[in-house]
């Protein structure tokens, strides 16, 4: 094996070896986003699109290369008439062309899994960027659950207040109703004691009045009298004068 067909062949064994390693099942995609973001691939990570196409052509070119070999050596083995006469011949064309399709199978995986190492590691990359959004957005749902929690706390606390408030609202209004009914009460009371004194008062007037009138009356009834007497006495003087 040449040495860039080993080199090839070792490119291939790490990007197993490395595939394997991002399989692990027991590192996340967070640890691997940390990983990636290490200070020495900061710096590579500039040149990193440059290298990948780079290394996409290269192994493009040597697949290439092993297409025209494996597609060189089995026309030669298919129209080798003399293969037979010379066995020597038939042996290194067939050892041509096992080599040539080895070296097409070595860069075409290498091509393929160095294709599938570039999409694992972007997906390992978009994985770690939704579990920690995801982990973001739980956090603000658990705040605003907590907020929402809080401000319904808050809004029974300020419903109590408006309910005590009302009722003390309401004891005032009534205790001030009480005070205003006792006032009426009080003036009510005055009232009638100035009633009751002006009745009292009147009946004590018509009291004085009606014994007022009985003295009248038995005046009169008296002088009544006093008159029947002195016309009875002057109808007998007349009666002896006219005798």
């Amino acid at each position: 094996m040449t040495f860039q067909w080993t080199a090839v062949a070792s490119f291939l064994y790490g990007e197993v070896a490395v595939l394997l390693i991002l399989c692990i099942p027991f590192i996340s995609p967070l640890r691997w986003k940390k990983i990636f973001r290490f200070q020495l691939w900061s710096k590579v990570s500039p040149y990193w699109n440059k290298a990948f196409l780079s290394i996409i052509v290269v192994l493009i070119v040597l697949f290439l290369d092993a297409a025209r070999e494996v597609k060189k050596y089995s026309a030669n083995h298919l129209t080798d008439k003399n293969a037979k006469l010379y066995p020597s011949s038939y042996d290194h064309i067939h050892m041509k062309l096992f080599r040539s399709q080895r070296n097409l199978y070595i860069s075409g995986f290498s091509l393929f899994l160095w294709l599938v190492l570039r999409r694992v590691v972007s997906l390992i990359m978009q994985l770690a960027s939704e579990i920690e959004s995801n982990g973001a957005m739980q956090t603000q749902v658990e705040n605003a659950n907590e907020a929402a929690k809080k401000y319904m706390e808050d809004n029974e606390h300020l419903k109590k207040t408006i309910n005590s408030a009302k009722m003390d609202e309401g004891k005032w209004a009534l205790k001030a109703e009480n005070e205003k009914l006792k006032t009426e009460v009080e003036s009510l009371k005055e009232e009638l004691k100035r009633m009751t004194e002006a009745l009292s008062k009147s009946q004590k007037d018509s009291s004085a009045i009606k014994k007022q009138c009985d003295g009248l009356t038995r005046e009169f009834d008296h002088l009544l009298k006093e008159h029947e007497k002195l016309q009875n006495a002057t109808e007998g003087i007349q009666n002896k004068k006219e005798e």
